[in-house]
């Protein structure tokens, strides 16, 4: 079973509805002890960073996260989610995330070129980097996948699995061990995201 976070800035119907449609049970909650009989964990999320982080602390989420995380739990971030993972945001001033990644999320208008529009929405194939990852060992290099996002993790290393080239290389996706992210949107993605999810509902054991 996949945990999907319920805390209310997650676009949790269509990524429920990509989980149906590969056959994979999902349950949407908010509460740590339903979370915590999920085989993996799902953290979704749109809107702004600062918000998204006092409501997950809030909640007790985030120290929910971090131990599960530390337990070796299968975890993955989307969109504002995965930006959560990392240890701050430049959004608006500086604001703490989870801290389970190393990196800083960035404004990508420091990185493209003047006149291109922000936010990067649409579609943009993916370019491996040498950092494998299991989430896309059913997909190929180049396969295209949606976006919308105006700030991007930096400074994370050997952690980037894959960029996006809008203007400049952003980061696009990220693995470290059990954690797994997307700035990108697999429910978005059609058949590209469906096996993403397919490949890490994988990992470790079944969902």
């Amino acid at each position: 079973m996949v945990g999907l976070i319920d805390y209310g800035v997650g676009n949790l119907f269509s990524l429920k509805s990509s989980f149906d449609a590969i056959g994979q049970t999902a349950v949407v909650s908010g509460e740590k002890a339903v979370l915590e009989k999920a085989d993996k964990i799902v953290l979704p999320g749109v809107g702004a960073f600062a918000d998204a982080a006092e409501k997950l602390r809030t909640a007790g989420l985030d120290e929910f996260l971090c131990r599960e995380a530390e337990k070796g739990k299968p975890i993955l971030g989307i969109c504002l989610g995965m930006q959560l993972l990392f240890d701050y945001s430049l959004e608006y001033g500086r604001h703490r995330g989870l801290g389970l990644l190393r990196g800083v999320v960035r404004p990508i208008a420091d990185v493209i070129p003047a006149g291109l529009k922000i936010p990067h929405m649409g579609w943009n194939a993916l370019n491996f980097t040498q950092n494998p990852t299991p989430l896309f060992r059913y997909i190929r290099e180049g396969d295209p996948v949606y976006f919308v996002h105006s700030y991007y993790a930096a400074d994370c290393g050997d952690r980037v699995t894959a960029t996006a080239e809008y203007g400049a290389p952003l980061t696009a996706a990220v693995s470290q061990n059990n954690l797994h992210g997307c700035q990108f949107h697999p429910e978005k993605s059609g058949r590209v995201g469906l096996n993403i999810l397919r490949a890490f509902c994988e990992e470790n054991e079944p969902c």
